[in-house]
């Protein structure tokens, strides 16, 4: 019996240690692109005879863990790649096996942006964020909140959280300067310019990837690129199918819901994806809430010459009005300068306790409705073709529906205000009242883009171009007043609208001279037509727009060095027609002329094994750029003027080094001067009495354009200290920022240094692909700045009122988020 024993007890720790060694088999290794030994990520691994496998990591690596020894065929597949097998012999001990894939000349999705984005042959500067790189932070943010990072890039938010009102601005440029595009179809508002992404919540969960050309860059669609623009690519079919859920939760009750489905690329073409989120924040600033639902949808067939692909998405958004900002004296506790503040806005009782009372995180509207209601929906449907191994061709219709409204209390407005009349009850005359407004945008936008690619030899060319309108309505409501008057239910006290037709057609052309140099050109015609008309909610009768015809050509070079680095030179031309407040607001008679921006480019690229490096000068020349000057028109509105000579000049520098497997470190740095060169400040002097009105203009040379910082830094370390385990510590520098342009250290954001810590941990469960949970600490170091701003004055007399009014972004915060993928 003990004989036995002892020979079961040996039998089982030999097929013990045998199983131990057999749990311990690993197949490690990279998968990289042939073309660029660019890593490939999320690239399918697997083991065909037991359907064992992994997905690349951001760096192209991947691990199987736990393989029995024996012969075995890997499979590795990458969409727009061919797919490559090996074969192996797994005999008890780690395994390295690296794949390079070879392009696929099947059509990918990336076709629906190549005509307007740049690649390594193009001589502008640019920067690619791939799909990872925006989930690190992705945990219910904005999309600028997710771009931060990236060179000369600085972001805003009306509520101090990163949810709502956000917005961005690139080498100084505003977002109404900001060139957007998904898919090739243009967002930016059609009148105003602007890109509202309070209207797109989690987006960026459906990109796959972003192109952000800073300078005027290459042709686009849509708003002139007057600063920079942001191409983005939604996401492309998943190697495997899949279902996702993501749920983060956060400081200032923040918290981001999501579900998400992937169908892959079926046997016979077929792909299918959605999602549905919900968003919701308290806001850092007093009632500054946002509800936010966005959702995703979009089928697409690929055949081997044939892309079709339908979109559509949208969101709607109830977001608390946080657009007054905060009086600086408020946010310096400056008590007399509140007081001020107080009789020079005529505060009432409640309003001024609201002041006196609120800290920093101070909200001048008190109504418990004072909203933003908005829903926008797109549509596209794209269709891609190859019809020779040299000729490829795009096109696609879109269309955008957007109606909205915000509600505002006021507090005794004059009725004539509202095209009302005074009100007689009894003896007394009523002629002003407390009440309720809505103002309302309806509007429609849509169009078609086409492209055609032509490539052989040493030739690559491709011809472009869209045709947009665009039909708005803009109107005001009373929905209650203390005393109505002569008004009914529905009256629209204002009504006007926009119309504009956008048509551009461009020729871009890549020339290989010789092994090292490349030859670019790229013309572009461009026809605005715009009108509006009506009457405006000052009440103002408007009949204005204007017609433009813009021609806007590019031209430069690359120029290959040793090593795997380049050069590039290039000059470009664009010009910009006036926002709808320029024609509205302009005084009677005069129209503002269009804006004209002359951009040249230098770089220098290299990319070596472990680090990276660019360096680039620009010098942006502007022709009669609109600023403001505090000029008012007849009825109290900011008008901007044209400057004559005004230019942003700098040096961008950026870098990556890769220590080894668990360091990694990068950054980038600009260093600039934004100047006018003739400034006429307009100061209005009301009397002491506020009985006269006078004029007074003071003139400057050489200041700084407003919001338009001389260094803008940004740098990350990374630390993986395990499979699965990663810390990123991120930190942003912004030098001084002016609010007008005057160049006053009196009117002026401070300069901020924010660091923020972003921790992940990727495992896994037995009923689920992968599990990641992250933990994100905003201002970790508690920094109390402001990103935004403006300022206004005005002499009563020898009294001299100045008004800064800041938007505090939050101290130290954190969000935590988990994400499950079945």
């Amino acid at each position: 019996m003990l004989q036995l024993t002892k020979k079961w007890f040996s039998t089982a720790l030999v097929m013990l240690m045998s199983m131990q060694l057999m749990a311990q088999n690993s197949i490690v290794g990279k998968v990289i692109s042939q073309e660029d030994n660019s890593p490939l990520v999320g690239a399918s691994v697997v083991i065909q005879s037991i359907q064992k496998g992994s997905a690349t990591d951001i760096d192209g690596n991947y691990r199987i863990n736990k393989v029995e020894t024996g012969d075995f065929e890997i499979k590795v597949s990458y969409i727009g790649y061919k797919q490559m097998v090996k074969k192996i012999t797994v005999e008890g001990q780690d395994i390295q096996l690296n794949f390079e894939l070879e392009k696929d000349i099947q059509l990918t999705d990336e076709v629906m942006v190549s005509a307007t984005r740049a690649d390594e042959k193009t001589p502008t500067t640019f920067t690619n964020i791939k799909k990872a790189e925006l989930n690190r932070q992705n945990l219910g943010q904005d999309m600028p909140m997710l771009l931060n990072y990236t060179p000369s890039m600085v972001t805003t938010s009306d509520a101090g959280a990163g949810v709502g009102y956000t917005g961005m601005r690139i080498r100084g440029s505003d977002g109404t300067r900001i060139n957007v595009t998904v898919n090739g179809i243009p967002i930016n508002d059609s009148e105003s310019h602007g890109t509202f992404w309070v209207n797109m919540p989690d987006l960026a969960s459906s990109v796959d990837n972003i192109q952000i050309q800073r300078g005027v860059g290459t042709s686009t669609n849509g708003a002139a690129a007057f600063g920079a623009s942001v191409n983005m690519q939604t996401s492309t079919p998943a190697q495997d199918a899949f279902g996702e859920v993501n749920n983060s939760f956060g400081s200032f009750n923040t918290r981001r819901h999501n579900v998400i489905f992937n169908s892959g690329i079926t046997n016979s073409g077929w792909s299918f994806e959605g999602r549905l989120s919900s968003i919701h924040s308290d806001g850092y600033i007093d009632r500054a809430s946002s509800d936010m639902q966005s959702y995703f949808l979009s089928g697409a067939y690929y055949g081997d010459k044939t892309i079709v692909k339908a979109l559509a998405f949208g969101g709607k958004e109830q977001t608390y009005q946080s657009w007054w900002g905060t009086p600086e004296a408020r946010i310096e506790n400056d008590e007399e300068g509140m007081q001020e503040v107080i009789i020079n806005n005529g505060y009432t009782d409640e309003q001024a306790e609201n002041l006196l009372n609120s800290g920093r995180t101070f909200n001048y509207y008190l109504y418990d409705n004072e909203t933003d209601n908005y829903q926008q929906d797109h549509y596209q449907l794209h269709l891609s073709h190859q019809f020779t191994e040299n000729l490829q061709a795009n096109a696609a219709l879109h269309y955008t529906y957007g109606r909205g409204y915000y509600e505002q209390f006021r507090n005794d407005d004059d009725l004539t205000d509202y095209q009302l009349n005074d009100i007689e009850i009894g003896n007394e005359t009523i002629s002003s009242s407390d009440l309720i407004r809505r103002r309302w945008l309806d509007n429609h936008f849509y169009g078609f883009t086409y492209s055609f690619n032509y490539q052989k030899a040493d030739w690559d060319i491709t011809l472009g171009g869209a045709y947009n309108e665009y039909d708005g309505d803009h109107f005001g409501e009373i929905v209650w007043a203390r005393f109505a008057g002569n008004s009914e239910i529905r009256d629209r006290y204002y009504d006007n609208y926009g119309r504009k037709y956008d048509f551009n057609n461009f020729l871009k052309a890549n020339y290989q001279l010789n092994e090292k140099l490349n030859l670019f050109a790229d013309l572009q015609i461009r026809n605005i037509n715009y009108l509006t008309k009506g009457i405006d909610a000052d009440l103002a009768q408007i009949n204005t727009g204007g017609e433009y015809t813009f021609f806007n050509p590019k031209t430069g070079f690359t120029y290959s060095l040793p090593n795997n680095s380049q050069f590039y030179a290039s000059v470009a031309i664009a010009n910009r027609e006036p926002v709808r407040n320029d024609f509205v607001d302009a005084p009677q008679g005069i129209i503002p002329q269009h804006e004209s921006l002359y951009d040249y480019e230098l770089g220098y690229k290299k990319q070596a094994r472990n680090y990276s490096t660019e360096v680039i000068v620009y010098y942006m020349d502007y022709d009669n750029q609109l600023v403001l000057t505090g000029e008012l028109n007849d009825v109290g509105s900011s008008i901007r003027t044209n400057v004559d000579n005004s230019y942003r000049a700098g040096i961008e520098l950026i870098g990556a080094y890769k220590f080894n497997q668990q360091w990694s470190l990068g950054g980038n740095a600009t260093f600039s001067q934004n100047k006018i060169a003739n400034f006429t400040e307009v100061i209005y002097d009301y009397g002491e009495a506020f009985d006269e009105f006078n004029v007074i203009e003071n003139e400057y040379s050489n200041t700084d354009i407003s919001f338009s910082p001389n260094i803008i830094a940004a740098g990350e370390i990374t630390y993986q200290p395990l499979r699965g385990v990663k810390f990123t510590f991120l930190n942003k520098y912004v030098g001084k920022q002016y609010l007008d342009n005057t160049s006053n250290d009196d009117r002026a954001l401070d300069p901020y240094f924010v660091s923020d810590f972003v921790g992940s941990y990727q495992f896994s469960l037995p009923f689920l692909k992968t599990a990641e949970l992250k933990l994100m600490i905003n201002n970790v170091f508690n920094e109390m700045y402001s990103a935004n701003g403006y300022t206004f004055g005005y002499n009563a007399g020898t009294y001299e009122v100045r008004e800064n009014y800041l938007y505090p972004q939050a101290g130290t915060n954190y969000l935590l988020g988990l994400n499950l993928r079945f």
